[in-house]
């Protein structure tokens, strides 16, 4: 018998076509029964779901044992999901679910990653057959939009400005990638600097689940105006142009920190040391940041150090082509997977602000080497060059991109000014 007083565990979002219309005939049954209790529909029960959230501090392994599946079931299932999703990025509060056959065979495991994908690990069609894994994506609709921020006094950074006009944390580190080689985000802001932004709503059963792609955007900064156009570069990737099609990318971003921290203490050859007392060299530049806060690689490039190193603390290491090498000391932890040999990606987490070795209170002091010799990072990154601009022979598809963008960029701006104003 169909059980109407049972709701069901999996969230319609991530529920199959085929389980929907079987939900639906379902639903239809029970509301169509009436007092009689006549209409059931015998709709056999095949799977039995558990629901749950991931504990602090916990492991797939710990989540599947806690739900008594089988030691060598957990192993295979964590070694076919480390196939596409790295285990050490499970997060804590995500949901999960884990799905048996009545006789308590496994049949899947599901794990949201974010609103956007939940990871599915499942066996074939028989309990024979071999585990399969894939990244599922959720139905979404997309809308585009546009916002402007100010920096003022009262709202004194990006997220801060962005927050005032309703918007998240999520699209102020959407810009702060965009134009990340062009200000640095820790110390250049000025009040009266705007910001304007194209960009697209992501929806999930009409909830807003956050941004998709960033289109446009315009940073009107200390009396100059830059402009980011997305487009596809000469290596078939997409990146931020601006109104002629030179890249916006340099090669080290501005910062290796989040755009929230200030600098306190800068690049100097002879500096009073706040915990020895006595005046040393002060080889890079000293970032403010709240414990825990991420650090990111300023380029790409190989880890050549990654642990413990005295007065420096936990320090991160990475050479970069070019004779270039970064220092991140005073860690408190290492990113996943960060060790000699690792390769990084620009903007690729490699660590944790922290007070090791050394240290006064949470920093991060960040240096570069260059052929050898320590040297102002500041002003080494200010000299080097933007990345390859847009090619000849893609200039007029561009063009065309970059004019319909801003267009819509300038209609959208203006029509919410003119909804304010109203109001």
């Amino acid at each position: 018998m169909l059980n109407c007083d049972v709701e069901f565990m999996l969230p319609k979002a991530i529920i199959s076509i085929a389980a929907a219309s079987l939900l639906a005939v379902a639903a239809g049954a029970c509301a169509g029964r009436g007092a009689s209790g006549r209409g059931d529909v015998l709709l056999p029960k095949e799977t039995e779901t558990v629901a749950a959230v991931v504990p602090a501090n916990a492991t797939f392994e710990g989540l599947l044992r806690a739900q008594n599946l089988d030691s060598s079931t957990t192993e295979r299932v964590v070694s076919t999901l480390r196939t596409v999703f790295n285990p050490r990025a499970l997060r804590a509060d995500q949901p999960y679910w884990l799905i048996r056959t009545l006789d308590g065979a496994f049949s899947e495991f599901r794990y949201e990653i974010d609103p956007t994908k939940f990871l599915r690990v499942f066996r074939g069609d028989d309990a024979a057959s071999a585990f399969e894994v894939d990244v599922v994506e959720y139905p979404r609709e997309v809308e585009m939009d546009a916002a402007s921020a100010e920096i003022t006094a009262d709202n004194n950074s990006l997220s801060a400005a962005l927050d005032a006009g309703g918007e998240n944390i999520q699209l102020a580190l959407l810009l702060s990638e965009v134009f990340g080689g062009v200000i640095d985000f820790n110390s250049d802001l000025q009040r009266g600097d705007r910001f304007d932004a194209l960009f697209e709503r992501v929806y999930r059963d009409g909830e807003l689940t956050g941004y998709g792609d960033l289109n446009a955007a315009v940073l009107h900064h200390g009396g100059k105006t830059f402009t980011a156009i997305r487009a596809q570069g000469p290596d078939g990737k997409y990146g931020w142009y601006d109104e002629d099609g030179r890249s916006l990318k340099r090669r080290f971003l501005a910062s290796p920190l989040p755009f929230t921290p200030r600098i306190t203490s800068g690049y100097s050859t002879n500096r009073k040391h706040p915990v020895f007392g006595f005046s040393r060299a002060h080889l890079g530049v000293d970032y403010a940041a709240n414990y825990g806060t991420r650090v990111q690689a300023v380029a790409a490039g190989t880890v050549v150090f990654a642990s413990y190193s005295g007065q420096n603390g936990n320090l991160v290491r990475i050479r970069h082509a070019g004779g270039y090498e970064t220092y991140y000391l005073h860690l408190s932890s290492f990113g996943a997977g960060i060790r000699v040999g690792t390769h990084v990606d620009q903007g690729d987490t490699i660590g944790r602000v922290g007070a090791t070795g050394a240290a006064t209170g949470p920093h991060l002091d960040f240096r570069i080497r260059k052929n050898g010799v320590f040297v102002n990072p500041v002003l080494e990154r200010q000299r080097m060059p933007p990345g390859e601009p847009i090619p000849d022979t893609l200039l007029d598809t561009f063009r065309s991109n970059r004019d319909r963008v801003l267009g819509d960029l300038s209609r959208r701006l203006l029509s919410l000014s003119a909804h304010a104003n109203h109001n």
